[in-house]
Parts: C-alpha cells; sequence; structure tokens
C-alpha cells in the first residue's frame, strides 16, 4: 500500500501552484498598467508619469500599515484563515479593475487591494511553521521558485492577453486566476500544526522583540528589504513608457514591455536555488552582497542604452542580482526568527517591502517628471549603493556578534 503524504508535503505542493498561480494574477498587469491609466483621461506627461507612481504605490500604503496587524491575526487565529481572506479580497477587487471609468476609482481599487494583501506571505509562513524544521530551507525555497515561476509568467502572459483581447478583459481573467487559488486554498490546504499564541506579552511589539536573539539583526534585514524594494520599484511605473520612448511610438510596446518585464523573472528563477545553496555554503550576507555590487553596475549602464535589446539583456542580467537579494534576506530572517512569531516577523518584512514599494514608484516616477527616464536608473544605482553600506554596517556586524550564527 502507498504510503500517504505528510500534511506539510501536501500543503506545500498546493501552496506552491496556489502561490504560482498568484504570481501571474500580480504580476501580469504589470506591463500595461500606466497604458491603461493613459486611457482613463488626458494626461500631459508629467501628469501621466505622477498618476502612475501613485497608482502603483496605492496598494502598498495600505499594506504597509495593516500587515501587522495581519500578522497578529495570523499568529492567534491561524493562517489558513489569512490566506483565504487575502485571495478571495483580492480576486474581486482585481476583477473590478477591469469595470473603471476614471483614474480615482482605479486609485481607490488599488488600495483596497493593499487591505487585503498578504496571501504569499501568510502562505510562506504557513509552510515555514507547518514543516520540520531540518526541510524549511527547501521548503521555502521552493515556494520562492514557485511564485517567482509566476512573476515570470505573469508580464507576458498580460502583455499577450491585453494584445489580443484588451486591457479590462485581462483584469476579469486576473481575478478569475486568484479564485483559483482561493479554492485550492479552502479544500485542499489543512493547518493542522498550529498553535494559538495566547501569551498578553507577544500582543505588543516589544514582547516579540524580547524573543529575538538579535534585535538588531533582524531590524536591519527589515531595513535592507525596504531599500531593496524602493530601488527596484522605483522602475516599475516607466518601464513601459521607457520601451516606447526607445521604440519611437513604433511597433507593439505592450508586447514588448511584457517581455521586457519578464526577462529579470526568468534569471532569478534560473538562478536563485543555486545562489541559495551557495550561500549555505560560504554565507548568505556574502551573497547579498554580490547581489548589490552587481545590481549597481547594471542600474547604472541601463540609464545608457539606445534601443531595447540593449534594455532587454540588461533587466535580464538584473534578475541574476534580484536572485541575490530578497530572497536571501527572507532566508536570514527565517533562520534567525523563533517559530511563535513567525508570523509577526513575516508581517514586518512585507510592511518594509510595501514601504519600500510605496516609495520606489513614486520616486521613480517623480524623477522621470522633472528629469528623464535614464535619470531614474542612475538615482536607482545610488540607492542600492547606499543599501550596500547599510547592510555592511549593521546586518554583517550583528551577524558576527551571534555566539553560534545561524547562517554559518
Amino acid at each position: 500500500m502507498k504510503k500517504e503524504k505528510p500534511i506539510w508535503k501536501r500543503n506545500l505542493y498546493i501552496l506552491s501552484v496556489a502561490v504560482f498561480i498568484a504570481g501571474i494574477a500580480f504580476s501580469e498587469i504589470m506591463p500595461f498598467l500606466p497604458l491603461y491609466i493613459d486611457t482613463l483621461g488626458h494626461f500631459t506627461h508629467k501628469q501621466l508619469n505622477f498618476w502612475s507612481g501613485f497608482i502603483f504605490s496605492g496598494v502598498y500604503f495600505v499594506s504597509a500599515v495593516i500587515s501587522p496587524w495581519w500578522g497578529k491575526l495570523a499568529d492567534k487565529k491561524g493562517r489558513k484563515l489569512m490566506i483565504l481572506r487575502a485571495s478571495l479580497g483580492m480576486a474581486l477587487v482585481l476583477g473590478a479593475m477591469g469595470l473603471v471609468t476614471n483614474v480615482w476609482q482605479l486609485f481607490f481599487l488599488r488600495m483596497l487591494q493593499g487591505f487585503f494583501a498578504g496571501f504569499v506571505s501568510n502562505s510562506n509562513a504557513l509552510i515555514a511553521t507547518e514543516t520540520p524544521k531540518e526541510k524549511s530551507g527547501q521548503a521555502l525555497g521552493t515556494m520562492a521558485s514557485a511564485f517567482t515561476a509566476g512573476n515570470l509568467l505573469g508580464p507576458f502572459l498580460g502583455g499577450a492577453l491585453a494584445s489580443a483581447f484588451n486591457y479590462r478583459i485581462t483584469f476579469f481573467i486576473t481575478g478569475f486566476l486568484l479564485m483559483i487559488s482561493f479554492l485550492l486554498s479552502l479544500f485542499f490546504v489543512h493547518e493542522e500544526g498550529f498553535k494559538p499564541i495566547t501569551e498578553k506579552k507577544l500582543d505588543k511589539a516589544s514582547g516579540v522583540i524580547k524573543t529575538l536573539r538579535s534585535p538588531a539583526l533582524i531590524f536591519g534585514l527589515l531595513l535592507t528589504t525596504l531599500i531593496i524594494q524602493a530601488a527596484n520599484n522605483s522602475i516599475n511605473p516607466i518601464v513601459s513608457l521607457y520601451v516606447k520612448q526607445l521604440m519611437n511610438g513604433h511597433g507593439n510596446v505592450v508586447f514588448v514591455s511584457g517581455i521586457i518585464a519578464a526577462l529579470p523573472g526568468i534569471a532569478t528563477f534560473l538562478a536563485a536555488s543555486r545562489f541559495g545553496a551557495l550561500g549555505d555554503r560560504i554565507g548568505t550576507h556574502k551573497i547579498i552582497i554580490g547581489g548589490f555590487i552587481g545590481a549597481t553596475i547594471l542600474f547604472f549602464l541601463t540609464a545608457f542604452v539606445h534601443n531595447t535589446l540593449q534594455l532587454g539583456i540588461l533587466r535580464f542580467l538584473v534578475g541574476f542580482t534580484d536572485a541575490c537579494l530578497f530572497p536571501q534576506v527572507q532566508t536570514l530572517l527565517t533562520k534567525n526568527s523563533p517559530v511563535s512569531v513567525t508570523g509577526r516577523i513575516f508581517s514586518w518584512n512585507q510592511s518594509a517591502m510595501y514601504t519600500g514599494n510605496i516609495m520606489g514608484p513614486l520616486l521613480g516616477s517623480f524623477i522621470a517628471g522633472i528629469s528623464s527616464y535614464s535619470m531614474v536608473f542612475i538615482i536607482t544605482a545610488g540607492i542600492v549603493i547606499l543599501n550596500l553600506i547599510l547592510f555592511n554596517l549593521n546586518v554583517v556586524r550583528n551577524l558576527g556578534c551571534l555566539s553560534n550564527p545561524v547562517d554559518e
């Protein structure tokens, strides 16, 4: 008789599929979102850049504020409940974006999307707490690969759907995909190992901080996450507009934008697990430092491209540096956080990520509005250098101070 798979393995399989689908849904609207905004009114170049920044940032503003509360609730009520709440809410909201008639309605729905955010972070938290400790790295790596693969396919699929149908139909399809993730989680995910956190001291952030081996290390990593996301997202509102400029308004801008937006995901998907394994051998923090150096060089060079081929090559290479950064920061957080407050730490990291997502598009849109698209990449390179300096000053020092560093 064939032995039945353990619950944690079945959860891993189902949630990796659900996260893959969610990754497609979240990223497939990005290549054409600024172009969709342009159809909702008559905007000048400067107005379009600013609206793109605000629309991109709306979801992250709300999420940054509310994520710690959702994380606290997840530790008390369970991660599955948070997974269902996020997937169903975002399915309805993203589908409704195809019905808007003006830019303010779209902005409101993006804010509402932020309220329901947390599907991926709570899925990771459930897997991290349900999986045996010796298998947690492998399990979280599988989840990261699944989400990256979805993000990889999403922009290409979104560009193709928008070209074949229209922007509105693509939003309806996006909502349907998230509904599939909701149904998979509802019927096939079982959270059996959950133990509600009832200690009153953990109701407050100060109580959570006291459970950490090195609070300075954790908060240093949260700051690193914030700046990584700010740098990566500073260019999101202007990628399709930059492509349009490079193509001089000729050709299928939406389709080319979708391909270029997907290229970093291809590289990240190919390299993330390999860099993770290398980090286990030589130190995860060394991989992160290498990522910072590579990203600085590539962002700077992108400011001087003359055609979409050059842009595509550099964006593909940026994907390798992405594989060295955010996934590896999550690895350090996982290894240095106690299970009892996993939901809270993951939610703090999500808030840091979303704060960076707010700052990045606003900064990129502002710079593009008053200067040029090329200047956005130059400023972004400077932000990465700043992150490298802060990471060395804070995180590496605190790793060295641990008597028995988990990362070694």
